[in-house]
């Protein structure tokens, strides 16, 4: 009798799940909470927990097996589990769910509405009871910019607490008050009441851009001037300015209709970024901008569930606006719609942004994301302390007698398995030293095991050279050219530890290069892209560190920057070998082979062309079309 794939020991028996909607968790042996999750078919969705162990992604394996039981809840609707979910998720914490950290460096400007007299802040808090917030914004100068067009318009509060408790007092207006920079009632103009009013105008301008005040004040002016009241028409006439210039720091991107939520999400294997335009009254009046990391393979729609999840769970209703964009259309939109609308009280849709003006936007907002993903990922490896945390990770899990204070790692790359080159980045104390990169031509080769078995042994082979021997060289670093130098000490110097792209394959020609150069006692670990799994040679399974790792985050970044080095030098020398192949034909040349090649895009689609087709192009007559027909049918 066959014997059943292995499993977990607390596996359900089958029938127990229910097939309704509901939330659930997996707990450790200690009871902490390691995962929450929710599903209309709460059965459909666990049996793909209790797969037989091996078919599960390696992260989902973890969290599995790192947990004792599993627990559900049934509810009534498949937006009670979302709501219930968001709640146990905030209240659990669970480490294998995705982790926010949201960007304070942001300030915002804020209302007080709690106040007896609301005041206008600059501020980076976010929990002022009943304060009204907007932004953030880029730049405090930005901020305080803002506050002084509108108090030009809408003369409100600006001043302490303590001056404006004082103010009230004494009866003697408070000091901002004194040289008109405030216009609360400590400044002995307007009553409460009044003031209020103000305040009021203040967050309905804000909050969409009112054109009503620009046609009320320009109306105002138009009558102070038919009254020949030339002084308040002129107050008038720069209240009007003032809005403008407000109205001009935050360009219309869309409709003036328009109330609307922007995501634009970059993510890889292991993090991802959010940025959320606030868009009202067609203009963003804000951004806002988080780090997700990520323990479980999550990407997609389901992260765009969970970011939805995050950003409206606590948000009131005012703060929920008409529309949401977003770059994936998440399995349960509609469960989410029915949420978002059961919050704001009024109809909420959630549409993916695929033309004109919205698409540009959600193109601007995911540039934005991508860079602030590679910004994110940069500062993790280049502070010192997350770098030293990387090494003695790196140390421990690859079982090294001393931390990798240098490492190189390698990446080959080809166009249909022609044109290899292949890429060597280095790394010391955690930081890419560019001016020892290289890279290697690979003329024949059977596949990437075979280019990567090449290259290391080119590169080991330095190690056995006494320095005096050593052949100058040259390279190229960003498209800077490195000049020769004689002696290279720095390339004789032994890594403690090299890193290959790719898993086991490519790891076991690695290690045979090593063995045959007699240096194996240089560390050696692959890192497969798919999984982010690590690989050691003769080992039948991966090294799986936490997404969380330091180690990882490292691990990372020097495959990426292998592998961008690797395009971008295979990309220049096909440029290369493309201009090497044209300017051979007489009669062509540079001018027109930049022209033959903007037009037909690559020398394979200008050898399919007939003559007539590249005598249509501008400068090229029938003989020279024929001539570089003839000539590329030759190659």
């Amino acid at each position: 009798m066959a014997r059943s794939a292995p499993t977990v020991a607390y596996k359900p028996k089958p029938g127990e799940i229910p097939t309704n909607p509901g939330v659930y968790r997996f707990r450790d042996a200690a009871g902490r909470v390691l995962y929450v999750g929710k599903a209309k078919n709460l059965r459909a969705r666990l049996s793909n927990y209790f797969a037989p162990l091996h078919t599960l992604h390696e992260r989902t394996r973890r969290m599995v097996t790192s947990a004792a039981s599993v627990e559900w809840t049934v509810v009534a609707s498949d937006v009670d589990a979302l709501q219930l979910e968001y709640m146990w998720i905030k209240e659990f914490d669970p480490p294998f769910n995705v982790r926010y950290k949201d960007d304070k460096s942001y300030p915002f400007l804020a209302v007080t509405l709690a106040d007896e007299a609301p005041r206008v802040i600059v501020t980076r808090n976010r929990r002022i009871p009943g304060a009204k917030y907007f932004g953030p914004y880029p730049k405090v100068w930005a901020v305080h910019d803002t506050i002084d067009l509108m108090i030009k318009v809408f003369p409100i509060r600006t001043c302490s607490d303590s001056s404006y408790k004082k103010a009230m007092a004494t009866g003697r207006p408070c000091f901002p008050g004194q040289i008109g920079r405030c216009g609360g009632p400590c400044s002995m103009k307007v009553t409460i009441e009044e003031h209020r009013a103000m305040v009021n105008d203040f967050v309905a301008f804000m909050s969409g851009g009112d054109q009503r005040f620009a046609r009320e004040l320009t109306a105002r002016m138009r009558e102070a001037a038919a009254a020949m009241d030339y002084e308040t028409a002129a107050v008038y006439r720069d209240k009007l300015q003032a809005i403008d210039a407000v109205l001009g720091k935050s360009a219309l991107v869309l409709s003036d209709d328009t109330d609307a939520d922007l995501f634009g999400i970059a993510e890889d294997e292991l993090a991802a970024t959010v940025q959320h335009f606030v868009i009202r009254g067609g203009r963003v009046r804000g951004v806002r901008a988080t780090t997700i990391e990520k323990e479980i393979d999550i990407s997609g729609a389901d992260l765009v569930d969970q970011v939805l999840q995050r950003t409206y769970g606590d948000a009131a209703a005012a703060d929920i606006p008409r529309q949401v964009l977003v770059p994936a259309l998440p399995e349960a939109a509609a469960d989410l719609e029915e949420w978002l609308r059961d919050r704001r009280g009024k109809r909420v849709t959630i549409q993916v942004a695929q033309r004109g003006r919205k698409a540009d936007l959600m193109k601007t907002a995911t540039l934005n994301a991508q860079q602030a993903l590679v910004l994110y990922k940069t500062r993790r490896t280049s502070d010192y302390v997350a770098r030293t945390q990387a090494l003695t990770d790196l140390q421990e899990a690859l079982g090294l007698s001393e931390a990798p204070l240098r490492i190189e790692c390698f990446d080959v790359s080809h166009l249909g398995g022609t044109n290899v080159v292949a890429s060597m980045v280095v790394f010391e104390d955690g930081l890419p030293r560019k001016d020892q990169y290289r890279t290697f031509g690979v003329p024949e080769t059977t596949d990437d095991t075979d280019s990567i078995y090449q290259v290391l042994t080119r590169r080991v082979a330095y190690l056995d050279r006494p320095e005096e021997q050593e052949e100058p060289t040259t390279s190229q670093v960003d498209g800077e050219v490195v000049a020769p130098v004689r002696k290279k000490p720095r390339f004789a110097y032994p890594p403690q530890l090299l890193v290959v792209d790719g898993g086991k394959p490519q790891v076991e020609a690695a290690a045979r290069a090593l063995a045959d150069a007699g240096h194996e006692e240089i560390a050696l670990c692959g890192i497969a892209k798919r999984l982010e799994e690590v690989w050691l040679p003769g080992e039948e399974y991966p090294v799986i560190l936490p997404r969380t790792s330091e180690a990882l985050y490292l691990l990372q970044r020097l495959r990426d920057e292998a592998h961008r080095f690797a395009i971008t030098h295979q990309r220049k020398r096909r440029r290369r070998d493309i201009q090497s192949v044209l300017s051979e034909v007489p009669g062509l040349g540079a001018v027109r082979i930049k022209a033959l090649l903007r037009h037909f895009g690559s020398v394979a689609a200008l050898g399919e062309a007939t003559p007539e087709q590249i005598a249509e192009l501008p400068g090229i007559g029938p003989k020279l079309a024929t001539t570089v027909h003839e000539h590329l049918a030759r190659r």
